[in-house]
């Protein structure tokens, strides 16, 4: 199984901000301490308020801010909501495969999805930035902005 690199980033992203104790960090700071474009960086943001994961708070003293609901969201639901649905391969895409009516491949291959998702079921973020990581991702904090 390999996760889109959407779905990669929202996790560094929810992660980053689960860790969180001071200053309210910028979509723009998160995105340079992720080293990955502010683009990405903005859409992923966005998708996650929309999910209710993520707060943004405009203005002097704005961020972004992990919800309670972000906090507590199994791994596994998470990865799910954000790969959206879909089997592992496209059976039926543009040149359907032969196979498809009698095949036994795809129904292992959607066992093999929901076994990788529901191994992600029991962790956290907080499990995810658990030592070393969460001391690691506290180093990659901003500087104090200026006022």
């Amino acid at each position: 199984m390999r996760l889109t690199r959407f779905t990669d980033l929202a996790l560094r992203v929810l992660m980053r901000l689960a860790v969180e104790r001071g200053e309210l960090p910028t979509t723009r700071e998160v995105a340079a301490a992720m080293d990955v474009p502010y683009t990405h960086a903005a859409k992923v943001v966005a998708k996650l308020q929309h999910m209710g994961l993520v707060e943004a708070r405009r203005g002097r003293g704005g961020g972004l801010l992990l919800t309670p609901a972000g906090r507590e969201a199994s791994v596994g639901t998470l990865v799910r909501e954000l790969e959206g649905p879909g089997d592992v391969v496209d059976c039926d895409g543009t040149t359907p495969c032969p196979l498809r009516s009698a095949c036994r491949l795809r129904g292992a291959l959607r066992q093999a999805q929901e076994a990788f998702f529901a191994s992600l079921d029991p962790l956290t973020l907080s499990d995810l930035v658990e030592a070393p990581t969460g001391p690691l991702l506290v180093s990659l904090s901003p500087t104090p902005r200026a006022d």
